[in-house]
């Protein structure tokens, strides 16, 4: 189905580079997934849609590591963004997470469990309603999705259950970078004999309680799993907190 450009999205086109305003017009799937059309009813069905290259998914071209790919999604070119949701065609279960940058670039990095090689997509959906879509295939030997946890052979994993790790950075190259990991399973439920047992929210918020950024995790994020964003200008300690689909919950405070 092909959708019509909006007439910021024709202006836009206007003031770009030929190549990348051809692929702001562009109503085809560029990754040429026998899926897209699926994907398009299920995560932007009656909104409309375009293949903008300001959206940026950053992954190897080639993951040796199927239960552990690294991924970028990058759409801090795109001014406005409300919500970014990921998703792998291929993957049993297709969608990764959602992320909410409310006062936070539209930036996050994290790793996620991949079944098979498929498209990694990040929809970023502006305030006027549009879907914006960048992605990049990842080829896999697979199974990612399919594999016990490595916890899940662990005597201690119960005790570590939820524990956090945080660093943020006040200065150099990296300023107002912040990375959180969480010791989580983060089990799909496709393991026989192991129910899905998953993260379900975190947030991040500063010191005086103003929400940075929400974000929404499902089965395909990787095991303990790792965040990365940015906040801008690095001011104070952050807070995140989150709870997993069981009502397990964490709290903690990275200083600067």
């Amino acid at each position: 189905m092909k959708y019509p450009l909006t007439i910021a999205a024709i202006a836009l086109a206007a003031l770009m580079p030929p190549a990348e305003a051809a692929a702001l017009r562009d109503s085809g799937d560029p990754l040429a997934s026998a899926r897209w059309s699926e994907m398009q009813k299920a995560f932007l069905a009656g909104a409309p849609v375009l293949f903008d290259p300001r959206i940026k998914v950053i992954a190897p071209s080639t993951a040796e590591n199927p239960m552990q790919v690294p991924v970028t999604v990058d759409a801090t070119a795109l001014p406005g963004v409300v919500e970014v949701v990921v998703f792998a065609d291929f993957n049993p279960i297709v969608q990764v997470l959602r992320f909410f940058p409310e006062s936070a670039p539209a930036f996050l990095g994290f790793r996620v469990k991949l079944q098979q090689s498929t498209p990694v997509r990040a929809a970023a959906r502006t305030a006027d309603g549009v879907w914006h879509v960048g992605g990049t295939w990842v080829n896999t030997v697979g199974g990612g999705c399919t594999a016990p946890s490595a916890a899940g052979g662990s005597k201690e994993w119960q005790q570590r259950l939820n524990e956090v790790s945080g660093r943020q950075w006040s200065e150099g190259p990296n300023a107002g970078r912040v990375r959180l990991r969480i010791v989580h399973p983060m089990d799909t439920g496709l393991v026989a004999g192991t129910p899905a047992f998953f993260l379900e929210e975190i947030n991040f918020a500063d010191a005086a309680g103003q929400r940075l950024m929400r974000v929404q995790t499902y089965e395909p994020v990787s095991e303990n799993p790792v965040f990365t964003l940015n906040r801008g200008v690095a001011d104070g300690a952050l807070e995140a907190s989150g709870r997993d689909n069981n009502g397990n919950a964490f709290k903690t405070r990275i200083a600067q």
